[in-house]
């Protein structure tokens, strides 16, 4: 009788924990546009694009970084030529981040340079 009671708990209680699959962890996304002033050269942008791109190895919570530039045939970039995807494990990892000294070394490259700028920050949706 105890072998039939501890079966059915484990067949309905506990297997189900070792089989169900694991949903991945969503993941906190910061969008960062830039519009360029007009007097930054192309060796002033590239400069800010290659600062921007070391803060991941500068930063152990930045989890992933990605940019490109625009090519939508739409043209609604309202002046944004630049787009960088930072992605972060956790809200505190976002938070160590912002006021990093690495980022705001980034921040000093990049005024100069900077006329516009769009941050929008969002949790990955399946």
């Amino acid at each position: 009788m105890l072998f039939a009671i501890v079966f059915s708990i484990t067949a309905t209680v506990i297997l189900p924990f070792c089989f169900a699959e694991e949903k991945p962890a969503k993941m906190l996304r910061h969008i960062v546009m830039f519009q360029f002033k007009e007097s930054s050269s192309k060796e002033d942008v590239q400069k800010v694009v290659d600062a921007f791109r070391s803060l991941k190895g500068s930063i152990p919570q930045v989890a992933a970084f990605e940019y490109g530039t625009n090519n939508s045939p739409e043209g609604l970039a309202n002046g944004f030529t630049h787009c960088f995807l930072v992605t972060f494990k956790s809200k505190a990892d976002r938070d160590v981040y912002l006021p990093h000294p690495k980022h705001k070394e980034f921040v000093e490259v990049l005024k100069p340079h900077l006329e516009k700028v769009q941050v929008l920050d969002y949790w990955a949706a399946d």
